[in-house]
């Protein structure tokens, strides 16, 4: 997910999408619909929409058929006394979103809006896993280190093809949200379709996630591992604790594991990325042909001197993209692991005056180098696959080949 933080505190990255409990796969600026520079942001396309009607560059429509069709089944359904109007208004809302058949342009009620505000928060009641779209299947991003997604067996890349025994086939990842969080306590049972394997039923049993989102080890030969599992509210600060600690033990190298990282804040990224890189762009967004904004380095570069490797995987997306891009351009790290998720579209929160809010995609992420990051991820300088043979005997040779590289220079 990454996301401004800026917008969120005069502010809100991208991942996507969802901490299935959680947070959508991102890339996002969060902001009130109040704020000067949304507005601007805002009125930019309105303005756009008022002078292609002007212009007669759109298809005529005559708007009263939608009233037509609300009255209609208003009127006519068999179940007419049962449905809602507060469910057809909404429902009709999340429909037009949908309709940009963007998986990242959502359009969340005033419920789902306060689960994503707590998700960014880093707790959430679910299974702790990031789910988005590929193939047009509900697909698993990252299930969260030690959170109950990633203990049922549930693995990046698997494909939700039912929850509870219903088809998940057609469904957004809102709605897919829906089914697969709950209180904790509870059961949902996926099934799964993993490689050309059969599908089979994991059943995950909620629980309250609470993410720290940074995690640091010093090893005794001599090397210090610093995991990020997400760019959230809290990364920064403990991302801050580990480098004044580096620089406390002066380790021989270190790894910055960003495997199962689904993303987070911009801010956040370029941040973390500032740590290696002294001056320059560390990502740039898109806005068309005509518009980019540009991120630079906020010049602390306290870790530039060191030697250092960056673990991906295809559930690093978002803000981890951004990271591991910035630094293989500059040559501040060896990229090791498998080509990333490829999410490189950014995404504005733009909230509505009920409490509900619409998640609009506006640009695409672009490495300094000028790659584009949606759709097609990062490659590693050295690809090392983890399998599930790998998995079940406790083996990592992706961190393995981390630290012979570290060693060996090779």
């Amino acid at each position: 997910m990454k996301i401004n933080r800026k917008y969120k505190k005069i502010i809100l990255p991208i991942l996507l999408l969802v901490i299935m409990g959680g947070i959508f796969l991102s890339g996002f600026y969060l902001g009130n619909s109040n704020r000067p520079l949304r507005n601007r942001q805002t009125l930019a396309y309105s303005e756009e929409a008022r002078q292609a009607f002007l212009n007669g560059d759109r298809e005529s429509f005559d708007f009263n058929l939608y009233f037509e069709v609300w009255n209609s089944i208003k009127s006519n359904h068999f179940s007419k006394n049962q449905i809602k109007e507060r469910d057809l208004f909404y429902g009709s809302l999340e429909g037009l979103a949908g309709a940009t058949d963007d998986p990242y342009t959502v359009f969340m009620n005033p419920e789902l809006t306060t689960e994503f505000y707590q998700d960014l928060a880093g707790t959430f009641e679910g299974i702790g896993a990031e789910v988005g779209k590929r193939d047009d299947m509900i697909t698993i991003v990252a299930p969260l280190e030690g959170m109950p997604a990633q203990k049922a067996g549930l693995r990046a890349g698997d494909k939700v093809y039912a929850i509870n025994g219903e088809s998940a086939l057609g469904l957004t990842v809102t709605e897919a949200v829906k089914k697969i969080r709950g209180p904790k306590g509870t059961t949902v049972t996926l099934t799964i379709i993993r490689g050309e394997a059969k599908p089979f039923d994991v059943e995950i049993v909620r629980d309250k996630i609470v993410i720290a989102s940074v995690e640091t080890e010093m090893r005794s030969d001599g090397y210090y591992i610093i995991r990020i599992t997400n760019f959230n509210d809290d990364t920064e600060a403990l991302f801050n604790q580990a480098v004044n600690d580096i620089l406390t033990k002066s380790p021989k190298g270190i790894i910055l594991d960003l495997r199962n990282n689904p993303g987070g804040y911009l801010e956040t990224a370029v941040f973390v990325a500032s740590e290696w890189i002294k001056d320059g762009l560390v990502v740039a967004e898109q806005f068309g042909e005509n518009r980019r904004n540009e991120h630079f380095s906020n010049k602390r570069a306290r870790l530039k001197d060191f030697a250092t490797v960056v673990l991906i995987n295809e559930g690093s997306a978002s803000a981890s993209e951004i990271v591991a891009g910035a630094l293989r351009d500059y040559k501040e790290a060896t990229i090791i692991g498998t080509q990333s998720f490829g999410k490189g579209s950014v995404q504005a929160i733009k909230d509505l005056s009920d409490g509900s809010s619409l998640k609009l995609t506006v640009a695409h992420w672009l490495t300094p180098a000028g790659d584009q990051i949606n759709d097609k991820g990062i490659e590693p300088t050295i690809i090392v696959d983890l399998t599930e043979k790998d998995i079940e005997n406790k083996k990592d040779p992706q961190l393995d080949r981390a630290l012979e590289f570290l060693k060996t220079g090779k």
